[in-house]
């Protein structure tokens, strides 16, 4: 299958469809059946039919072929003195009803041919005003569908009560584009194709070299950029009849698309998620990307909305939280969209396993993700807490405040969940943002993106939090030390040292997580496995993850290592050892103590005791986070003491 375009991974929840063809479609230029198109379109529908999708097929085209067929009748029973009398047109109505008959006649036959049964269901607008109509036709569509039945609609032209049918769009439908809109509605159906002759919306006539085809379209920014052409040559709008409708059913909930009905399996390429034809989708205006602005006009824009944040209660600042988190949970669907399509993309360009990892919005994290805005949104305001109070002299009394520190600038790499924890981080404690991501997280970081700023009120702007989307932006911004405050870079060594040789503002960040955990002989070795297999298995993609197991020597001869050990292996972790470990566990030699894995795989090292540990961290760790695991006090408080970095500690002396 070819790859799906993030915008149309929709189709995957896709079932029931609704169809319609139009008159430029089923006929060719001199009024004649198209015969080849209608078989190619019969063919895919029966292709769609035996996959388990649900087709309603709608079709114009009869009134065309009714006029086609009367001419031609007339003409052969007309004399030559019949010729030489003025030609009066033909009744409409009487070309509907006869070329109703010749086009269900056909379709019958085709699908016949196909071994697939069709029904005619004909309507009209007026039939629409009955509730009682409305549930009939609801049930016979369930009925048909379920014996695997093409329902095949059309307006009943023959016996509409409107004057005009050509022209007429009031009413409850107007024409088949609108028609097929109502059905797709009425009958629940997941997406709605209206084929046409040409491959989609252009920006002006499609005969103009300059128009250019809309893949997706998006109401506010194109319904008044859009310059028509001519309606149809044998239907009745056109182009516009069927951008209305589209916009009708789309902003209604049902995506629409619009291609041309003239290449072969254009509808099978819609549904495995090709970018073909135009789409109409309620969301469109979230896939828009954001309009780019220069690093200083965004920086500056960021501190402008920051200020007016500041000023704002710490009720309304816990609102702002809250309707965030509701966004977020209204839009999972969407973001997990844009999310896969990332991953995808990472897998086939061939990223390591452990930036994928880290790339995944695995099930349930949005859900997570808004429960812990709502617990920060209810801690208590960061901002105005008195600190620290010193009486100066009589009557002056000195006060320490916690305040907002300004715009941070915020680069992070892979995991788009810390785009969330950031920003919310950020409007909790009153501070303006830009925010980097890493590439192979673009869809994501811009889905989530519009999602949060969408529900920061006018008030403050969308642009306290702006979306860097370009590297290229990075070492502009970190000119602006006359905006920025504070850069944070998360990341690997390689990108947190680049910052810091590159920019006046101050920054704040750690490089490498080569975390190591030290089992003392006097740990509990139950309390120790629970805590080795969780420090290396719950998310090693973590910087925080174990990257090294640093055991005592006693707990070789005890048995306890070789329980760890078991234990991990049973993990699916993949061991290296030290000189002492590797020639002891017959595992590979790892080539250096100071790597971080960011997978399932680890170091395991012996030392002769609790200082040979802390020499261990000393020379090879990364000043991020060390754990040792012992029952005996006093062994505890030396690590502590002497391990000059975060430290963890289970202790239960």
């Amino acid at each position: 299958m070819a790859n799906m375009d993030s915008s149309r991974a929709f189709v995957k929840d896709v079932k029931r469809l609704v169809i319609k063809v139009g008159t430029a479609v089923v006929t060719r230029n001199d009024g004649r059946l198209a015969l080849g198109r209608l078989g190619a379109l019969c063919e895919q529908i029966k292709e769609l039919n035996s996959q388990g999708y649900e087709i309603i097929l709608v079709t114009s085209g009869a009134v065309g072929l009714g006029r086609q067929r009367l001419r031609y009748r007339r003409l052969v029973n007309s004399s030559f003195a019949d010729l030489q009398k003025p030609q009066v047109e033909l009744d409409g109505k009487a070309c509907a009803a006869v070329g109703q008959n010749s086009l269900m006649a056909l379709y019958d036959s085709l699908f016949n041919e196909l071994d697939i049964s069709s029904a005619q269901l004909l309507v009209t607008d007026s039939d629409f005003r009955d509730k009682d109509f409305r549930k009939q036709l609801n049930e016979t569509v369930k009925s048909l569908l379920s014996l695997k039945v093409i329902p095949i609609f059309n307006e009943n032209d023959a016996v509409s009560t409107r004057k005009a049918p050509y022209e007429d769009s009031s009413g409850i439908f107007w024409d088949n584009d609108s028609l097929a809109a109502l059905l797709a509605l009425e009958l629940k159906a997941d997406l709605l194709v209206l084929l046409s002759d040409v491959e989609g919306l252009y920006s002006g006539p499609p005969s103009d070299s300059k128009s250019k085809l809309i893949h997706t379209y998006v109401k506010e920014k194109h319904q008044t950029e859009i310059t028509f052409g001519d309606k149809s040559r044998v239907g009745r709008g056109g182009m516009t009849a069927k951008v209305k409708a589209a916009v009708n059913a789309a902003y209604a909930g049902i995506p629409v698309v619009i291609t041309s009905g003239f290449a072969a399996e254009n509808i099978i390429k819609v549904l495995q998620g090709q970018r073909i034809g135009t789409l109409f989708h309620q969301d469109a205006h979230l896939w828009e990307p954001t309009k780019e602005v220069g690093s200083r006009e965004m920086a500056v824009a960021a501190r402008e909305s920051s200020r007016r944040l500041q000023a704002l209660s710490s009720q309304e600042r816990k609102k702002i939280l809250l309707d965030i988190a509701d966004a977020l949970e209204a839009n999972e669907k969407l973001i997990t969209i844009e999310n896969e399509a990332d991953v995808a993309a990472a897998q086939e360009a061939g990223y390591e396993k452990s930036l994928i990892s880290r790339l995944v919005l695995k099930p349930g994290k949005i859900s997570n993700l808004a429960k812990s805005i709502r617990v920060l949104a209810n801690m208590e305001d960061p901002i105005g807490r008195v600190l620290k109070k010193t009486q100066v002299a009589d009557g002056l009394i000195l006060e320490k405040t916690s305040s907002p520190l300004g715009v941070l600038l915020i680069v992070f790499e892979s995991r788009p969940e810390a785009l969330v924890q950031i920003t919310s981080l950020a409007i909790r404690s009153g501070n303006g943002l830009l925010l980097k991501g890493g590439k192979e997280a673009k869809r994501s970081n811009a889905i989530l993106h519009k999602v949060i700023t969408e529900a920061i009120p006018d008030t403050v702007g969308s642009k306290v939090i702006g979306l860097v989307t370009s590297r290229d932006e990075i070492p502009d911004l970190l000119k602006l030390d006359d905006v920025i405050d504070l850069v944070i870079p998360r990341g690997s060594n390689k990108l947190v040292s680049q910052i810091k040789s590159s920019t006046k503002i101050p920054v704040l960040g750690h490089a490498d997580g080569i975390c190591h955990v030290y089992v003392d002989k006097f740990a509990d070795i139950e309390m120790a496995k629970q805590i080795v297999l969780d420090a290396k298995i719950d998310y090693p993609a973590a910087c925080n993850a174990m990257e090294t197991l640093l055991v005592h020597k006693d707990l070789v001869q005890s048995g306890a290592l070789n329980e760890l050990i078991v234990d991990l292996r049973i993990e699916g972790v993949m061991l290296y050892g030290g000189p002492r470990a590797s020639s002891l566990l017959k595992i590979p030699q790892a080539r250096s103590f100071h790597h971080e894995y960011n997978s399932l795989a680890c170091t395991v090292e012996i030392v002769d005791d609790v200082g040979a540990a802390i020499h261990h961290i000393h020379h090879n760790g990364s000043a991020h986070t060390d754990c040792i695991i012992t029952e005996d006090q006093e062994i505890a408080e030396i690590f502590l003491n002497q391990v000059d970095r975060p430290k963890i500690r289970k202790c239960n002396g």
